[in-house]
Order: C-alpha cells, then structure tokens, then sequence
C-alpha cells in the first residue's frame, strides 16, 4: 500500500482529501498543527510546516510516496493584515516541500486559488495571465511559481469556492445556514461569481491530478454562480421556509482585503481527464442531514 502524506489534514480541504485517499487505498498520514484532530483510519501528527529541518524530518519518518499540500492561511483578511506570518506557510513551505518531494521524484499536488485572478475575464482557463487582487493572491502566485521552480513536475491545481462536511473545520455554509434558520437576515453578493466545488469533489480532483498530472490545472465546479444565487439554491434545497436573504455588493461591505468580482473556473482540461463535478444542487442534496 502506497503512502500519502497530507499537509493540513485539520482543515476542511485537507480532511476531505484524507478520506478520498483512503477510499482510494492509500495509507495516509496527515499533518496538523494547532488544531489536533482524530481520523480514522489514518495516522495524525503535529508539525510546523514553516521548520524546514521539522519538515524533513517528516519526511525522512513517513517516506511518503506522493504528497498534497493543502496547508495554508487561506484567509484573505488575514493575509491582507498580518502578510509576513501568511507568507511562512503559503509560500516558503509550499517551495520547501516541492523541494522535498522534488529530491525524492515523488508526485507532489500543491493547491492553489481561484483568486490568483483579477475577476475582469472570466472564465478563466489556465494558461490566463494572472493578476490578483489581494495578497492572499499574490501569496499563491509566489507559490506557484516556487513550486514550479523546484520541481517542474509538481500538479499546481487551482481550487475554487468549496463547501460541504468536515467535522473539524465546517465551510461557509454551516454558518450560513445558522443565520438563515435563525431567521435572520443574511446579506450575500449579488456581483461576485465562482465555480464552487464540493470539499468531497475537490478531494477527488486533487487525488485524480496527483496521479494523471503534471503543471496547472483547474478543479472549478461545472457552473458559475454568485453568493445570492447559491444562498437561494441553499435556502430551497434544505427547505428553510423562515429565511431571510437580502442583496447587496461587494462595495456594501467593508473589508481588508480586496475581492474580484468573477473568478469563475473553466476546468475543461480536467473535466477531460475523468473529473467529474455534480451539480450544486445534487451537492446540497447530499449534504442534507448531514449539516
């Protein structure tokens, strides 16, 4: 059985892509580092990514056969204020661990970001320029030409909006639907569009680029949405007869880091190696009773 070690096994991509890999037969270790977190079936271990020395002990212990880097300080808001702590993690352990699996000519799938675009194109295919408009971006950008640099084989694949079940970090809808069958209000975005995916097909696309892929590819979902449109969706398909959604733009909200307004995916280039993105709404399907 081959071994696949996972980088940020306690956040909501990279517990989905735990449980995909064993699904798929792989062994899987999974790294953490705040946040301790139990999976079964796997083997967890603390480890600060930004330790070069502490990652190639990691290496040198689990000998891994393939490696997913989903790690990362994925706040954009975060990033925006406090870009020298971001910039550790998303950029010089994403260069160290291409080097590392880049030593050893193991496959290596770094995730990337939708929002390494300006939003003025859409869709985007990956040969697109970039242009982003936040650090958080700009972060991934550095990381992607990094990873690129150490180990030209590496899979660098842009993930777009995701959403679903992880018990240990929940995405954007579990808040939203709170608020929503509170009654409360909920204002979403009338003016900014994604391609989401679920973190259960996202998981899927990481595991299919690690095996099948070398260079950039997208794992957009199949259709471009924006906020209201998908808190609508959301509303009717887990039947919230008491919510309340109200529209507004991007320039109704205040906030650090600037967003484009489309970065929608075109994952044509995956969707011809096999991956294969339910619609939104059978996704919120699946998710009922679940969230």
């Amino acid at each position: 059985m081959k071994t696949l070690l996972v980088t940020g096994a306690s956040g909501f991509l990279g517990w989905n892509v735990c449980q995909a890999a064993q699904a798929a037969g792989w062994q899987v270790y999974g790294t953490y580092l705040a946040h301790a977190v139990a999976i079964s079936g796997a083997t967890l271990l603390k480890a600060d990514l930004t330790d070069f020395q502490g990652l190639q002990a990691v290496f040198q212990d689990i000998q891994p056969d393939a490696v997913i880097h989903t790690a990362a300080q994925s706040s954009p808001n975060v990033c925006q204020t406090d870009p020298e702590a971001a910039y550790a993690i998303n950029v010089t352990a994403s260069c160290n661990l291409a080097g590392l699996c880049g030593d050893r000519h193991i496959p290596f799938a770094f995730t990337s970001t939708d929002l390494v675009f300006d939003g003025h194109h859409a869709p985007y295919r990956e040969t697109d320029p970039v242009n982003p408009l936040n650090r958080y971006g700009e972060q991934k950008v550095q990381a992607e030409e990094g990873v690129r640099s150490r180990y030209p084989a590496a899979a660098i694949c842009r993930m777009p909006l995701m959403f679903g079940y992880a018990p240990p970090a929940p995405s954007f809808i579990q808040p939203f639907l709170k608020i929503l069958r509170s009654g409360e209000p909920l204002s979403l975005f009338t003016d900014e569009f994604r391609t989401p995916a679920s973190g259960t097909t996202a998981a899927q696309g990481l595991l299919l680029a690690l095996e099948q892929f070398n260079g950039c590819i997208h794992l957009g979902g199949q259709e471009r949405i924006s906020r209201y449109e998908f808190g609508r969706l959301m509303v009717e398909v887990f039947g919230i007869s008491n919510a309340t959604i109200t529209a507004c733009r991007q320039a109704d909200i205040q906030m650090a880091a600037p967003r484009p307004a489309d970065v929608s995916l075109d994952s044509s280039l995956a969707f011809g190696l096999g991956y294969s993105p339910q619609s939104i709404r059978d996704e919120l399907v699946a998710l009922r009773g679940i969230v």
